[in-house]
């Protein structure tokens, strides 16, 4: 079938794996057709029974071959795929928010990736994550086969309480809910606080992933529009004549998608209107270890009576961890906790123990450090280049996060302009995804991460 060479620095087995693979995926090997047997592959090749045995187990597990009692290990046979490209170029695609997330996680989904929400991998502490995952897996116990604690992993809420008091905000352990990323946070708050029918208003433009939770939930979703120094408060309380809000979800520091930041009178203006018009805020502050200023969160103007409070370290540490948690009143986390079990039981113990490990190893600090530093060259760089193409920023002045928020002037809506850049290998996100009646928007989210290629720009100047 092949050769295997022993004095390359790569495995028998990955040799092995690698091989047939190629086979398969090459058709000389077909859907059906019967491998060696072990005995035989391992007597034809000069290797051992154990590394062939490991190979095919590795196989069976990717899904190449199929294992059948007594008689031996076939191919898989695979569904033949439609092509996603058709003669003329790429279809006209009507983006959603869940088209987008999938689209721009699928390898190879597109050779530009501007319109993406997460930062570069190569900007992330790789040999930190390496080095405490590994320091986790050693750890004796029930780590790696029991639940974790519904609550989350109690020294790494002591340590996120430690956190939040170094920003004014004070919250026992106790008062903390560790939860599988923020969107977990907002997803379980959004049915939790939110009965069908009932009122809620929302960033707009604002998360689109939240936007699909309170509407699968029967919301009554009301945006309320935003401004480079954050909500339109004149437009807010003339909403609040027209609506019983149960809760006002937000994104106060450097917004997803426009970047902007709610002004230190615009929040206590905010505040006021909450408790005067009673209702929940719920803060997500996802961006805020990327925020060089001093900037207040909501939580600590409030402490927590009427604000509740989410964050993660996906922008921070890494992604793929998925730990976030939650900030509030006592009684509504006991709340949410049962809520958590009762939905998912608990989250990942390992993964909040890898987090617990990052935070209190002492690099942390100067990894946020760095991260500030470069997302504010990028941002510069990104405002300049997209000037130059002939765009329109919705600030005038660069703002710390990761987005720029923009309109070509030539497109009314930024969607038929998404659809001619992915002819481009380009994917862009466009406004209408951030919301929630899905308008038409002349609006682009740009990611100053993602930014740095002429080929970006030279195809919005074409446009």
């Amino acid at each position: 079938m092949f050769k295997l060479d022993a004095s390359l620095p790569t495995a028998l087995v990955v040799q092995i794996v690698g091989h047939v693979k190629a086979l398969i995926d090459t058709q000389k090997l077909r859907a059906g057709a019967k491998l060696p047997s072990i005995r035989s592959f391992a007597e034809t090749h000069g290797v051992s029974v154990s590394t062939v045995i490991d190979a095919y187990d590795r196989l069976v597990a990717e899904g190449y071959l199929v294992p059948r009692q007594n008689t031996g290990f076939y191919v898989r046979g695979f569904p033949q795929r439609a092509s996603a490209n058709v003669a003329g170029g790429a279809p006209d695609v009507r983006f959603d928010s869940l088209w987008m997330l999938h689209k721009s996680w699928e390898n190879g989904a597109a050779g530009l990736n501007p319109g993406c929400g997460w930062l570069p991998e190569k900007w992330m502490d790789d040999d930190s994550l390496r080095r405490n995952l590994r320091a986790v897996s050693n750890q004796a116990g029930e780590l790696l086969t029991g639940y974790g604690a519904p609550q989350g992993y109690l020294p790494l809420r002591r340590k996120i309480a430690d956190l939040l008091h170094e920003h004014e905000v004070y919250a026992p352990p106790e008062q903390l809910l560790l939860t599988t990323g923020a969107s977990h946070a907002l997803g379980l708050l959004a049915q939790y606080l939110v009965k069908p029918g009932e009122t809620v208003f929302v960033d707009e433009p604002g998360y689109s992933i939240l936007l699909f939770h309170l509407q699968r939930f029967g919301a009554n979703v009301v945006g309320v529009p935003w401004t480079p120094q954050g909500p339109n408060l004149a437009v807010l309380e003339t909403l609040l004549q027209q609506h019983r809000p149960r809760a006002l979800f937000t994104n106060p520091r450097l917004q997803n998608p426009t970047g902007a930041s709610c002004s230190a009178a615009t929040a206590h203006k905010l505040l006021q209107l909450a408790e005067r018009h009673d209702f929940v805020v719920v803060e997500d502050d996802i961006y805020a270890e990327l925020d060089p200023s001093a900037r207040r969160s909501l939580a600590s103007m409030d402490q927590l009576n009427r604000v509740v409070y989410v964050n993660s370290f996906s922008k921070t540490i890494c992604a793929s961890l998925r730990v976030g948690y939650i900030a509030g009143h006592p009684d509504l986390i006991d709340d949410l906790t049962q809520f958590k079990m009762m939905t998912g039981l608990t989250s990942c113990g390992l993964t909040e123990r890898a987090t617990y490990q990052i935070l209190t190893e002492g690099r942390h600090r100067k990894h946020l450090k760095t991260l500030r530093e470069r997302l504010h060259a990028a941002q510069q760089a990104t405002r300049q280049q997209l000037a130059d193409a002939g765009l329109e920023l919705f600030s005038p002045d660069a703002t710390p996060g990761m987005f720029v928020w923009a309109r070509h002037p030539a497109h009314d809506d930024a969607a038929a302009l998404s659809n001619e850049a992915l002819n481009a290998g380009i994917f862009l996100a466009p406004g209408h995804l951030f919301f929630h009646d899905h308008r038409p928007s002349p609006w682009l989210r740009f990611n100053v991460g993602y930014s740095d290629d002429a080929r970006l720009f030279e195809f919005l100047a074409r446009a």
